[in-house]
């Protein structure tokens, strides 16, 4: 029992705690890149009880790799630290689910880390913050353009408000000072990145690029960069991407060529030519002529092999997502395409996409010109991509479409509709979760389902078993 002078202590507020564990987890990973172990199994517990990815959690996961597989939260980081309303700030769990997306935003940005810096880091980094932008309620590059933010709710904030709404008055600048202060900040962070980016000072090396070995790796990195490179450097870097995709397009058409399309056709005549003589049979027929008195075959008929084959003209419809998980199937897949396009009566359509789509069809044939006008990176909507696909199946009997992406995607249902009715008007769909040169990859569990389902299980491993696919098809 306590009496009326007996002092009481407030009970802690469980929210406050885990918001607490959130935010100190974020200080210590700000100024310390080594993990707290304490910190982040408790940060772990906190978000997976609240319902959130434990992936926010992960230094590699970028904000479009989150959104990607979570796009309901695509909302969430929209205007997330902009001032809520006073019914949002009531919502004691709401502000702890906040802190983990604030915390995620922030450290991805700001944690740039340090040495040398790959074209894919950089454009990781550059879409990451421009969800920083437009968490503040700015538009995606406004920032880091020097002008201040004049999104929503931009500069709205009065004095002493919190940008994560979470404090009380007077204990943190509100948005209209701090907008302006972080823009500058942002633009050193990626001017830095830039600067450690040394690919480009070896490219400008005749020298030194002449040392380097085309790998996957590297070519993703020059693709990347591709458009931040002038002169000599964007002459080598070409030279080094042709070379790759020389290499490669020698090992892909010996598996293409290893078997024959088409049936023979017997009604026409085989080529009367030496390397046409079927020796085996020659023999078998004239076997009656055999002397033996004299130990001699005596030879008057030759045969040959019938060499013509029965083509039927097949399309081949390649769809490949160009998004920044999908860049060793986006080279693979696009020299592929190139092959069978040389093959006889074979109509090879190439559609490029990630929120928008690519006909790269006019540059099938050289697979070094269609690379070059990719754009790797970016966000996954393969609606764009049906619409140019569909008008392109003509004779459903006669067309293969391949579709090739890790299907983590904004749109799904729809987009499924869409290839479940290709699968039924008779055309073959193929859908292809990864042809990497290691054969690993990831896909959509949702699509990979519902695909199995259909009859139409997604292909994945290595490339050798597309040329296998698309080559059973065609015979």
């Amino acid at each position: 029992m306590t009496d009326a002078t007996t002092p009481t202590h407030p009970e802690v507020d469980p929210h406050d705690n885990r918001r607490q564990v959130l935010y100190w987890r974020l200080l210590a990973r700000l100024f310390d890149h080594e993990e707290q172990a304490t910190l982040e199994s408790a940060s772990l517990a906190v978000v997976e009880d609240i319902g959130l990815p434990p992936a926010l959690l992960d230094p590699g996961a970028s904000v479009d790799s989150i959104v990607q597989r979570h796009p309901e939260l695509a909302a969430e980081f929209d205007g997330l630290m902009v001032p809520e309303t006073d019914d949002e700030a009531q919502d004691r769990s709401a502000e702890v689910r906040r802190a983990a997306l604030v915390s995620k935003v922030l450290l991805n940005v700001f944690a740039a880390g340090s040495g040398t810096v790959s074209a894919g880091q950089l454009a990781r980094w550059q879409s990451d913050a421009g969800w920083l932008e437009r968490a503040l309620g700015c538009k995606p590059g406004e920032l880091r353009g020097g002008r201040p933010g004049a999104g929503s709710g931009a500069g709205a904030a009065g004095p002493g408000v919190s940008p994560t709404g979470t404090g009380g008055p007077g204990t943190t600048p509100d948005l209209s000072r701090l907008i302006p202060a972080i823009g500058p900040e942002l633009g050193a962070i990626e001017a830095d990145l830039v600067k450690r980016m040394r690919l480009r000072e070896v490219l400008a090396d005749p020298r030194l690029v002449a040392q380097l070995t085309p790998s996957m790796s590297l070519i993703e990195q020059l693709l990347r960069d591709k458009n931040n490179l002038s002169g000599a450097a964007l002459a080598n870097a070409k030279s080094l991407i042709r070379r790759f995709v020389d290499e490669v397009a020698q090992v892909l058409r010996t598996q293409v060529e290893k078997t024959t399309v088409g049936a023979l056709d017997r009604s026409v005549p085989p080529k009367r030519v030496f390397r046409n003589l079927d020796l085996d049979r020659t023999i078998w027929k004239n076997l009656t002529n055999w002397s033996p008195e004299e130990e001699r075959l005596y030879v008057d008929r030759l045969y040959y092999r019938h060499t013509a084959r029965k083509t039927t003209p097949q399309r081949l419809i390649v769809v490949v997502d160009q998004s920044g998980s999908m860049v060793d199937s986006m080279v693979n897949c696009t020299i592929l395409a190139s092959i069978f396009a040389g093959l006889p009566k074979v109509d090879v359509h190439l559609i490029a996409y990630d929120t928008q789509a690519l006909d790269l069809t006019p540059w099938v044939h050289d697979p070094f010109e269609t690379l070059l006008r990719t754009n790797l990176g970016g966000g996954t909507d393969g609606t764009v991509a049906m619409a140019l696909a569909q008008p392109e199946i003509a004779e459903p009997r006669n067309t293969v479409v391949v579709w090739i992406s890790d299907f983590y995607e904004w749109r799904s249902e729809s987009l499924f509709d869409s290839m479940a009715a290709i699968h039924r008007s008779g055309a073959k769909f193929i859908p292809v979760g990864s042809v990497t040169s290691s054969g690993r990859g990831s896909v959509n569990p949702w699509f990979r389902e519902r695909f199995k389902d259909l009859g139409t299980p997604v292909l994945s491993g290595h490339i050798r078993k597309l040329v296998h696919e698309l080559k059973t098809f065609l015979a």
